[in-house]
């Protein structure tokens, strides 16, 4: 049986309850969601990186490519991704600042894209992967 094993990559802040930012099992890599937190410099309250929905969703995909990498993976290795935003408004400013960000960059993996209004305040954008590696 392939063992399954927490990934975590440093400068994450550690979870508010028992889950992991990732977890792979053989060549499957779950990443869960991030959100724009900045890389934590130590102990304490996570800090958003700004109030804007494209700083946020700019620092999210940072965080997801990071438990990608640490896992083993790449955006190549991305098949999927769950993105959930706060407001149904911000469709339009999110197409455009994910498409800057994978512009030349990689073929892009499915997406589905929903409204979630349950984040902690302040938060506009979460967004999950599953990779398969190899």
């Amino acid at each position: 049986m392939t063992e399954k094993t927490a990934v975590t990559p440093a400068g994450h802040t550690t979870p508010p309850a028992q889950f992991s930012h990732g977890v792979r099992k053989g060549n499957i890599l779950q990443v869960a969601g991030q959100v724009g937190f900045l890389p934590a410099d130590g102990p304490g309250k996570p800090v958003v990186v700004g109030p804007g929905l494209r700083e946020q969703v700019e620092q999210t995909l940072e965080n997801v490519r990071a438990v990608l990498e640490e896992g083993g993976a790449s955006w190549e290795d991305a098949v999927m991704l769950r993105v959930y935003l706060t407001d149904t408004a911000h469709f339009a400013e999110f197409n455009e600042v994910w498409d800057a960000y994978f512009a030349g960059r990689v073929k892009v993996p499915a997406a589905r894209t929903t409204v979630y209004v349950g984040l902690p305040a302040g938060l506009l954008v979460e967004i999950d992967a599953l990779a398969v590696l190899g």
